[in-house]
């Protein structure tokens, strides 16, 4: 069980009483339905009925597809406890609604019915969820696989991951990056913002969202401004789409951008976001550059490496809610990242050894921030390997000891 957590996290909460609606949540490609497939044999090979349905189809099904699966399940739970399972339910118009109706009728039954909601769409789960069933659901994030897990799973190499990521599904393909990078491209990627953006939001500019993600991942980790992304992209356009556009690509687990630090959150959300791709195998096929350039050219390598250490602390984040992930510069000085919150504030600098390096962005920023915590990750510092090798609760510890 590689997903250590969130197969633990999931099993024990459905051992209890079923309180409220399981959703696990992710991108494409992270191991969400294979997870759930493992607590489902668990479950079974204890007694337990699952009942499992996908509405990932070209076609999904209405609201009566769900109360069709949803009374079935209940008529199997008569006996016993049963458990409903419901994939990429968010494709499925007015799922939320639907789902909180038999929810709440649910609760006057005697019977003992679990739900399990899975989705790749977080934006949409997200908006279903708070729209309409609010106080009646629990999250479990599942982000892109982190060094350790591709390790321990397939075996990776440190400098494996920096180039092909975390994608798990495409492990098998490390030894043939222009198949890797195919496959990327056309099962993933495409997909991903095929399906899971354009089919499901309303984009009126699809080309400019497309492009959008190729900048993103064409400069990965770089500061670029909303005006200078409109005169890149060349398309005439306003900062406000390119913004929104940005959004639905981070809710597809794609790209981020990272906004800049300044303890305001009125100028944070008015600065020039750094471009974050959320696994590094997205920077690297996009890039067009082969396997052994990418890992021996200075620029291109610090790039990768401080890409990686930005994807590995958005996932240690996305677990702590009080925490955000930004940046900060001032003229030409840049500290890489920023950890924020109610009772701390964290500068991070990535130094991969590999290209020039300053550290006037992080002497800048203690002196604009004194009770700052700073961490220089690579040379001269933590060793980014062994940043990438902790899991994301041990790192978060740790930092608390800088």
């Amino acid at each position: 069980m590689y997903r250590r957590y969130s197969y633990a996290t999931l099993l024990s909460r459905l051992g209890e009483n079923p309180a409220r609606i399981q959703v696990v949540a992710g991108p494409r490609q992270v191991g969400k339905t294979t997870m759930v497939r493992q607590v489902m044999q668990t479950i079974k090979g204890e007694g337990g009925k699952v009942f499992y349905h996908s509405a990932d189809l070209p076609a999904p099904g209405d609201s009566r597809w769900i109360e069709s699966c949803w009374n079935a399940a209940g008529m199997g739970s008569s006996g016993g406890k049963a458990i409903l399972i419901l994939d990429e339910v968010q494709k499925v118009p007015g799922w939320s609604e639907t789902v909180k109706c038999l929810w709440d009728g649910e609760r006057d039954r005697s019977r003992s019915l679990s739900v399990v909601l899975l989705g790749s769409s977080p934006l949409l789960m997200q908006a279903g969820l708070t729209e309409s069933l609010a106080g009646r659901f629990e999250i479990i994030r599942m982000g892109h696989w982190d060094f350790l897990e591709m390790k321990e799973a397939f075996g990776y190499t440190f400098e494996q991951y920096l180039v092909y990521g975390g994608y798990p599904g495409a492990a098998d393909l490390v030894n043939d990056f222009p198949r890797f990078r195919s496959y990327i491209l056309d099962s993933l990627i495409e997909t991903s913002i095929s399906r899971d953006i354009l089919m499901m939001n309303r984009v009126e500019k699809p080309v400019l969202l497309r492009n959008l993600f190729m900048l993103a991942c064409r400069y990965p980790c770089q500061i670029v401004s909303y005006t200078k992304m409109l005169g890149q992209l060349q398309d005439v356009g306003n900062t406000t789409t390119l913004a929104h556009y940005l959004n639905l690509l981070e809710g597809a687990g794609l790209v981020a951008g990272l906004q800049k630090y300044s303890g305001s959150a009125a100028r944070q959300r008015a600065s020039s976001p750094k471009l974050l791709p959320l696994n590094t195998a997205l920077a690297t096929v996009v890039s067009g550059m082969d396997e052994n350039s990418l890992t021996t050219h200075p620029e291109v390598r610090g790039r990768i490496a401080e890409t990686s250490l930005g994807g590995f602390l958005y996932r240690c984040v996305s677990q702590t809610p009080d925490l955000e992930l930004g940046y900060w510069n001032a003229g030409d000085s840049e500290l890489d990242f920023v950890l924020s919150g109610t009772e701390q504030l964290i500068g991070i600098e990535c130094y991969s050894g590999a290209r020039e390096h300053s550290r006037s962005g992080m002497n800048l920023f203690m002196k604009k921030y004194p009770k700052a915590k700073m961490l220089l990750v690579g040379k001269g510092g933590l060793p980014l390997e062994t940043v990438l090798s902790m899991e994301p609760n041990q790192f978060l510890k740790a930092l608390q000891e800088v």
